[in-house]
């Protein structure tokens, strides 16, 4: 018999040879938790289960890049495709503080466009 599900409950993970992407559910938001290289081989998976988190029509989606150490322009190009996928009232929150992650973000100017956290406790404190 399967346990039942908390709010904490994970609802997907996908991987490639180079990184992960898990999401889970914490209270009213979605949480993505990507680790590795969200590159051009895990940015197609990062899409799949930002599309299963909007379908919980979460208050907020955070996309925890705390675990990336390599972002390639595919997954800023995610980044912002999510950003503009959001529409209210969900909203969507970027957790970034590591030099390989706000690098690319700053010279792309997408600190700009995007919302961005340095801890995932301060993305969700903003529900």
């Amino acid at each position: 018999m399967a346990e039942p599900e908390t709010d904490d409950a994970p609802l997907g993970m996908v991987s490639t040879s180079a990184g992960t992407v898990a999401l889970e559910q914490r209270d009213a938001a979605a949480v993505l938790t990507v680790t590795g290289a969200l590159d051009l081989a895990l940015a197609p998976r990062f899409r799949q289960l930002f599309e299963r988190a909007l379908r919980l029509r979460p208050e907020l989606v955070v996309a925890n890049l705390t675990g990336v150490d390599f972002l390639a322009s595919a997954g800023m190009a995610m980044l912002v495709l999510a950003h503009r996928q959001c529409a209210p009232p969900t909203r969507l929150h970027v957790v970034a503080a590591g030099r390989l992650t706000m690098r690319p973000l700053e010279m792309t100017r997408l600190t700009d466009e995007l919302t961005i956290f340095p801890t995932l406790p301060a993305a969700l404190a903003r529900l």
